[in-house]
């Protein structure tokens, strides 16, 4: 990350002015970067095992601690042998769910690093404080994103919310709504759809020594 979040967490109900992060996608300074993505996307819209591998870097990094490389991202991809039908349909679900995160974190708007690599999201570039633990916090992915005093569509709303960081201190992967903080101290509920944790999944595209695009990183944690 590379852009300071300016988040001074203070001893009040409020922590900080509040503050929008609109993304901005550099994708189209490169039109190679346009085109090898286009086809990535295309693969893995497909599930094209072998074609992801095919221009995935050598040394993949997929996890921490993880042994990296295209063994591990086939391991990934691929749904393993199960020793029963339980474990079988539990497999193939955490093989789809991998293939859908790398489909969506491929789509986000990215930006160029200063070593030349392209990351997504755009919002892997933004710095919260050490004083945050970064699980509480996640991004708002989009425009105009109504707050409201009640988790249900029909409740009032108090606020609009484009792009900021936002705090959640229970997050429930199965709710509809989540409760969350505002920097400036501000409460409510907002839709799951539009919060991406800011510890979340992030891929990053490099060229080779030989100029060649490769996925180079996709992995999610702190």
């Amino acid at each position: 990350m590379r852009y300071a979040f300016l988040l001074a967490l203070l001893c009040s109900p409020a922590l900080a002015d509040r503050q929008s992060f609109p993304p901005v996608n550099e994708a189209e300074r490169d039109v190679t970067l346009v085109s090898f993505r286009a086809n990535l996307l295309n693969m893995v819209a497909e599930r094209d095992i072998e074609g992801v591998l095919s221009v995935a870097c050598p040394d993949i990094y997929l996890s921490h601690g993880g042994n990296g490389g295209p063994d591990e991202l086939r391991e990934y991809l691929t749904p393993g042998p199960a020793t029963s039908e339980q474990d079988d349909d539990n497999r193939e679900k955490v093989v789809e769910t991998f293939w859908s995160d790398l489909e969506n974190t491929l789509t986000q708007p990215g930006y160029f690093n200063e070593d030349g690599e392209f990351w997504m999201p755009h919002q892997w570039q933004l710095t919260l404080p050490a004083s945050l633990d970064p699980a509480l916090a996640y991004f708002v992915t989009a425009q105009d994103v109504t707050l409201r005093n009640a988790p249900n569509r029909g409740a009032a709303i108090l606020d609009l919310i484009s792009y900021e960081v936002v705090i959640i201190r229970d997050f429930s992967p199965i709710a509809q709504y989540q409760r969350v903080l505002l920097t400036d101290g501000g409460q409510g509920y907002m839709h799951s759809d539009f919060l991406w944790p800011m510890t979340g999944y992030r891929a990053a595209l490099a060229k080779s020594e030989t100029g060649e695009w490769q996925l180079c990183t996709f992995v999610s944690g702190d």
